[in-house]
């Protein structure tokens, strides 16, 4: 691959290297600028060596690979907002009791059924100046409206640091909030409130004014609900008015991409630019002007849309291509995308651990090296037809580099995406070319009906066609399981193959061959460990006890509930099933007793009936039964007791002194989650 070959390539490399390691192994912060300067000096005397001698040794590269993974590391911990020494979580006493904490609103996430959410920025906590942002949980009710974006808010409360999974193989929304430099959160009620009037009007309330009003006027000219939500996320970047049925709608027929402004988006942006600075002179004070504007509206659009990782990335690449073509200079398409993601990776390094950064990079990679061979697979001579096969191309390069990944973070896979494409880029294309000229005519107080019209009509049809495509479940693959070694094992077969198949040798299909065995050696050995493992895990779920007993791959639970399809219990246990290779058994009662693995373990629910002379080995506590705890645990002596989420937190606080004084375990699922035995 020429790619390889470039410089940039492996920069990048030990960069992203340099960031991996600081993120999981963060290092104290003299040592790191210690690594930097030591790097910096040890690739300053070999700069001046290759200089004198005109020549580059292997020491010389390899100075410059660990100067970069220097780097990483280094720019890693300096963005990193807890550096700052006024960061709250430098002080612990913030997590241990109310504060009078002052905070500006800063970003309007999606609501949740119980809480209006945002983003906040502190600016104090009591009267000492602190820093950090923080997401902010306010109990709905029907006076209070969402919050203009600068609002500074004034709350009486304590910090809650960020929940880890309370089950096993739960998606760690703490770690997600983490990348996004948030480290707590705040829940409280509108009423503790005290709003000053003032308002912080920096870029994101501008932003936010600029959207708010566009929206605004197209709910006034009677444009409909559900429409307005899918044009507001295609062009200015606000998903939180997308109802969960038109988004699992999306995900089904492989088309949730599109809600997110990524590349397609802003390509769309500087056709409309191109198309609109058309008159301007081709001359040397013509193309600057063009350029300027070109680079200025992509920005402004990349600010409208909130500075996702996605249009960032767009935005950056496009602003290279732009570069080049004023510098009538042939840009290399490969090189950039790798410039773009160096700069990025630089300014803002948690962004490489965004999943739809890293789905936007592999589908991109994969669209520009592999799109070109699937197209000339066939050359049709009608103009109509080709437009047709480019867009399949492009939707298979895609989706073949993004597969792995997308099945290792969501575990489904949409079989008939190439269909939806071909009918959603034609309806993108009109939704795009009118909407963008909607949306600025909108911001003038102007709506031509025609125009509305004409994007509402062409979203409807979309989302139509969208949900016909998703109701044919039968195409969208479900629970698959993918571990991270087997992702690996899936880009080493996947980038193998192509490569044979675009220039074929014995020594590369001898590396194709070996990349299958790889695979299923893997494979063999995850589900060998999947066959041999037994565990039994009280889950922790609200007002509900489930315990799980598995025998290799078979999962039974223990309930005396019936789990809805799509309640959260329900997709608590299949994450578990599906990140470990298995199948869930009928559901059986709860009975008093269970033996398991050598132990004998004792259940009480709220009838607070058991037997003296069991002597087990681990008790579990169920639906707050009126046990005398000190009694119990001198007659029976376990091992552990156990309190699952079905019992009343004062019991639970009461249980816990009488363990704490009897010196026996206590494991409440409350506090510290799943117990796994």
């Amino acid at each position: 691959m020429k790619i390889l070959q470039f410089p940039i390539v492996r920069i990048c490399f030990w960069l992203i290297l340099g960031i991996i390691a600081a993120y999981y192994c963060p290092l104290n912060i003299n040592y790191v600028f210690g690594l930097l300067s030591i790097s910096t000096i040890i690739f300053g005397y070999f700069l001046f060596q290759s200089y004198h001698k005109f020549e580059q040794k292997k020491a010389f590269s390899i100075s410059l690979y660990f100067l970069f993974f220097a780097i990483g590391i280094t720019t890693t911990l300096v963005h990193n907002d807890t550096f700052r020494a006024n960061h709250y979580t430098h002080n612990t006493t913030n997590f241990e009791s109310n504060h009078l904490i002052t905070a500006t609103v800063i970003e309007k996430l999606k609501n949740t059924t119980s809480n209006n959410r945002y983003i906040a920025e502190i600016t104090r906590i009591d009267n000492k100046i602190a820093s950090g942002k923080i997401l902010l949980n306010l109990k709905k009710d029907s006076i209070t409206k969402d919050f203009v974006i600068g609002t500074k808010l004034k709350i009486e409360e304590q910090l809650v640091r960020n929940f880890k999974p309370n089950n096993p193989n739960q998606f760690d929304y703490g770690k997600y909030l983490e990348t996004k430099g948030i480290y707590a959160q705040l829940f409280a009620e509108t009423s503790q409130l005290k709003i000053s009037t003032h308002i912080d009007k920096n870029i994101w309330y501008y932003t936010s004014t600029f959207r708010n009003k566009i929206i605004l006027n197209l709910e006034k000219s009677g444009f409909k609900k559900e429409e307005l939500a899918v044009i507001s996320a295609l062009i200015l970047g606000q998903q939180q008015d997308i109802s969960p049925e038109v988004l699992r709608d999306y995900q089904y027929a492989g088309a949730v991409h599109i809600l997110s402004v990524s590349g397609l988006h802003v390509g769309f942006i500087l056709l409309f630019i191109t198309f609109l600075l058309k008159p301007l002179p081709k001359n040397k004070y013509g193309n600057f002007i063009r350029l300027t504007i070109i680079l200025i509206s992509l920005w402004l659009f990349a600010l409208v849309a909130g500075l996702a990782p996605s249009v960032v990335r767009s935005a950056a690449m496009f602003s290279f291509v732009s570069i080049g073509m004023f510098l009538n200079r042939e840009t290399n398409i490969f090189h950039t995308m790798l410039v773009s993601l160096f700069l990025i990776l630089l300014i803002e390094p948690l962004f490489l651990f965004d999943i739809g950064f890293q789905l936007s990079y592999i589908a991109l990679f994969f669209i520009l090296w592999l799109q070109p061979m699937l197209k000339s697979l066939w050359e049709p001579k009608n103009k109509i037809v080709t437009y047709f096969w480019d867009i399949i191309t492009v939707s298979f390069a895609a989706q073949i580099g993004a597969m792995p990944l997308s099945i290792y973070y969501f575990h489904q896979f949409p079989g008939l995406f190439f269909v939806t494409n071909l009918v959603l880029i034609p309806c993108l294309s009109v939704i795009m070319a009118i909407g963008v000229l909607l949306m600025i005519l909108a911001y003038f107080d102007f709506v031509p009906l025609f125009l509305s019209k004409i994007v509402e009509l062409s979203i409807t049809f979309t989302n139509t066609y969208i949900k016909w495509i998703a109701s044919i479940e039968t195409f969208v693959i479900k629970d698959i399981p993918l571990s991270f070694s087997l992702l690996i094992a899936s880009y080493l077969l996947v980038f193998t193959w192509i490569i044979w198949f675009m220039k074929p040798n014995f020594t590369k299909i001898i590396l194709a061959f070996s990349s299958v065995l790889i695979f299923q050696l893997l494979l063999v050995s995850t589900n060998w460990q999947s066959e041999n493992k037994k565990e039994l895990i009280v889950f922790n779920a609200k007002r509900n006890t489930i315990i799980g007993e598995r025998i290799g791959k078979e999962i039974t639970l223990c309930t005396n509930n019936t789990l809805t399809e799509n309640g959260f219990e329900k997709k608590m246990i299949q994450s578990y099933v599906t990140a470990n290779f298995c199948e869930i058994n009928n559901p059986k009662p709860l009975t008093n007793t269970i033996y398991f693995n050598n132990n004998k373990i004792l259940i009480i629910d709220k009838s607070s009936i058991y037997k003296n002379t069991m002597n087990p080995d681990i008790i579990i506590l169920r639906d707050s039964p009126k046990v005398n705890l000190e009694r119990l645990l001198s007659s029976t002596k376990p091992k552990i007791i156990i309190a699952d989420a079905s019992n009343y937190k004062s019991y639970i606080t009461a249980w816990k002194q009488t363990c704490a004084k009897e010196k026996i375990p206590f494991h409440s699922t409350y506090e510290k989650g799943f117990y796994k035995l």
